[in-house]
């Protein structure tokens, strides 16, 4: 796989105040592009960042956390909570939230945790990183927000929680973006194995079943991210300046911590806690989704890119876009359409 070439940096903008009045492309036909086809089918190039930053964080105490996010857009519209996944962190947003903000949409962009300025309140809370704990996370965080209801959107372990929180949830989920579709963990169906094919892709999970995989990522946290986004991105031509805005946020004290602990959990080889068995046992009948909701292939996919695998899963209003020409981070990658992907799903939402 050869390595990106460095880019010339843009023109690049905060986003702050300015995102509410933000010139976005027009988004009005989206709903209605959206109900004349269910699938999607286009082939693009991966973007270059064209926001420098989010201009402040905000925080909020929620549940065992102090979570850390970014807002934009006026506090009255409609709530969209965008997630992200590892290795990567709310930078994945930054030009997708003043693209949603300019439309009216409140944007809320947490850290999860582990990630960036998010921290446990209590030093004796498990270090927890298995599914319905980050899910839950979420709907702490609404809570302490106001926010009853919202389009969820994500990828990676955003994505995964996005489906928990639809799955779960619906009564607070208005509507469901999805890269990559259905990602609940099964355990059960975790441990059958892959094709060897299949299996390599998956490498870093093994090497984090082991001792030597912990410390080699505690030392090499910045490398092991910048081969990450390589290997998943391939055709995303990333700057240094764009990987750093991000390589501070697996400087958290308890990233490694929770890292290790969700791969380790998937493959049943840490146990989970027991104030979430309920959740996971929902779970593990890999609940169908009866939320409206929009999933996103990519060419990080391979043979799942078209939805086909996961379609049925998902028994509300649906629909499925695929994205070629883009890898694994769909939001950084492609901003204009991820964005275009969450008002089509808002729009297949019935009227409040």
């Amino acid at each position: 796989m050869s390595r990106p070439d460095v880019i010339d940096r843009p023109r690049r903008r905060l986003v702050g105040a300015a995102a509410l009045t933000f010139a976005a492309a027009p988004f009005a036909a989206a709903g209605k592009a959206f109900a004349q086809a269910a699938a999607d089918d286009r082939t693009l190039t991966p973007a270059p960042v064209d926001h420098i930053a989010f201009a402040s964080l905000r925080q909020a105490d929620a549940g065992p956390l102090n979570i850390a996010y970014a807002e934009a857009g006026p506090a009255d519209g409609p709530a969209v909570i965008l997630l992200h996944g590892w290795p990567y962190d709310i930078h994945s947003y930054v030009d997708v939230a003043p693209m949603l903000a300019g439309q009216g949409f409140r944007v809320i962009v947490p850290y999860l945790r582990g990630f960036g300025p998010t921290r446990f309140l209590s030093a004796e809370t498990v270090r927890n990183g298995q599914q319905s704990a980050i899910a839950l996370d979420i709907i702490n965080l609404m809570d302490a927000l106001g926010i009853h209801r919202a389009v969820v959107a994500g990828y990676d372990w955003g994505a995964r929680t996005a489906d928990i929180l639809a799955a779960l949830w619906p009564e607070r989920c208005r509507a469901l973006v999805s890269v990559s579709g259905y990602l609940v963990v099964n355990l059960e169906a975790n441990k059958q194995p892959l094709s060897p094919q299949a299996e390599l892709g998956w490498w870093y999970q093994y090497y984090f079943a082991t001792e030597r995989g912990r410390l080699g990522y505690e030392r090499n946290r910045r490398d092991f991210a910048r081969l990450i986004w390589r290997i998943a991105s391939p055709n995303w031509a990333f700057d240094d300046a764009t990987f750093e805005r991000t390589a501070p946020a697996f400087d958290n004290p308890d990233h490694v911590a929770i890292v290790i602990h969700n791969y380790r959990w998937r493959q049943s080889l840490a146990d989970g806690e027991r104030a979430y068995d309920a959740l996971e046992a929902r779970l593990q009948a890999s609940p169908a989704i009866a939320t409206p909701t929009l999933t996103i292939g990519s060419d990080f996919d391979g043979a799942a890119a078209d939805g086909a695998p996961y379609a049925r899963r998902f028994t509300g209003p649906y629909a499925h876009w695929r994205l070629r020409g883009i890898g694994h981070n769909v939001p950084q990658e492609a901003p204009r359409a991820f964005a275009d992907a969450v008002v089509a799903a808002a729009a297949l939402a019935p009227k409040a």
